[in-house]
């Protein structure tokens, strides 16, 4: 039955890590693969989680399910901590949590939730974005279209994007990066932010904001604000969180797909719904990672830890896109690459061509994605210099 089956090749960002791990280069550097590293090229475990975790191990009394919609609790700080506990939406319950593998899993859920109550209608992605919103999206069936957002200067190309939403078809799904934009680190400003809100309720289009990396561009609550502006002045819209990355779980798959109703009524109709397609998808959520984000943000000592740890990450990458700029000055390159620097989050649209991304890999031992993405977090100041350099060769 097997024979017609034919070989694909593998995922282009995950055989980086096997290049890079045969890769014997003494200076290797791998900006390429999307987990944040500390200076050491560590991914390591938050003091917070920990923590957490320890508490877990002595509490916990049960391996049972934890339903479709996931662990209440989970819900209910993952809503204040993307809406902030104020917020007039929960107030409301406008708004329902539906516990997720990931925050690729919550964006499954979304994608199938649209493919079966919003028939026929298209989804809308930037170009570029994360390469797997194609793939989630064509699995599940729906029409994918693009609109610009980074122009050939490598740029924010904000009016070109305005204008192609201006274009798409009403009631489709417009695809926005609530912040630290996959994977060009551009985001929108707030003047911007309330454009584009008026242009998709002007056409009215269903937002489908991507959040996973909340916390890693300028703070929990300013990177929110977009999230936060199209909930308080918008009936309807999807959200997916993620904790992978801002609370360092990235292998427990912990997210959670949010989606805000008109009212009450009409939430509780759509919190049904997407029961049914998380229990068509993989029944129940697993439990440890959401239980572990649970008890850090239900406690006041824990969450105070967690913010500090998250604060240091973020400003350590956000030191590292000024440092890289600044060496990138004495081979006169200061101007070309001074987008890093005006970035946020972990990635970098460099701007460099797969030639010469090939070029740093083969030369240098510099790994990339061939797009020109890089991982900030990378970047060390033990390898600023070397990086800075072949940068200059590879682009000269």
């Amino acid at each position: 039955m097997f024979e017609h089956i034919k070989r694909v090749p593998g995922d282009p960002i995950l055989g980086l890590i096997e290049a890079f791990n045969k890769d014997t280069n003494p200076q290797k550097v791998d900006l390429g693969v999307g987990v944040y590293q500390d200076a050491r090229g560590n991914t390591p475990v938050m003091r917070a989680v920990k923590e957490a975790e320890a508490l877990l191990l002595r509490q916990e009394t049960t391996k049972s399910y934890i339903g479709s919609h996931g662990d209440p609790r989970f819900g209910k700080v993952t809503l204040e901590l993307v809406f902030g506990s104020d917020s007039a939406v929960l107030e409301a319950d406008r708004a329902s949590a539906t516990q997720a593998p990931g925050g690729t899993g919550a964006l499954r859920l979304a994608a199938d939730f649209i493919h079966a109550q919003l028939p026929g209608r298209g989804i809308w992605v930037s170009d570029p974005t994360w390469p797997n919103h194609l793939g989630i999206f064509q699995a599940a069936g729906l029409e994918i279209g693009k609109y610009p957002y980074v122009d050939d200067d490598n740029r924010l190309d904000f009016d070109a994007m305005l204008d192609a939403i201006k274009r798409i078809p009403h009631g489709d799904v417009v695809v926005l990066h609530a912040c630290c934009h996959n994977p060009s680190g551009f985001d929108l400003s707030r003047a911007q932010w309330r454009e584009v809100m008026e242009v998709l309720q002007e056409r009215e289009l269903l937002p489908l904001l991507d959040f996973a990396y909340q916390g890693f561009g300028e703070g929990l609550d300013e990177d929110a604000y977009g999230v936060r502006l199209l909930a308080e002045n918008m009936d309807e819209l999807l959200i997916t969180s993620s904790c992978s990355k801002n609370f360092g779980i990235y292998r427990e798959r912990t997210g959670c797909m949010i989606a805000v109703a008109r009212d009450r009524e009409q939430m509780d109709n759509v919190r049904s719904q997407m029961a049914i397609v998380a229990r068509e998808n993989y029944s129940n959520p697993p439990a440890h990672g959401g239980a572990v984000v649970t008890e850090i943000l239900e406690s006041a000592e824990l969450g105070a830890m967690w913010q500090e740890e998250l604060k240091d990450m973020r400003d350590r990458i956000n030191g590292l896109r000024r440092d890289f700029v600044e060496a990138l000055s004495p081979h006169g390159l200061a101007d070309r690459f001074s987008c890093i620097a005006e970035q946020r989050g972990m990635f970098s649209y460099t701007g460099l061509s797969a030639e010469q991304v090939e070029a740093l890999r083969a030369e240098f031992g510099i790994y990339m994605v061939r797009t020109g993405r890089a991982n900030v977090a990378g970047l060390s100041s033990d390898n600023l210099s070397y990086v800075a350099g072949a940068f200059a060769a590879v682009s000269t």
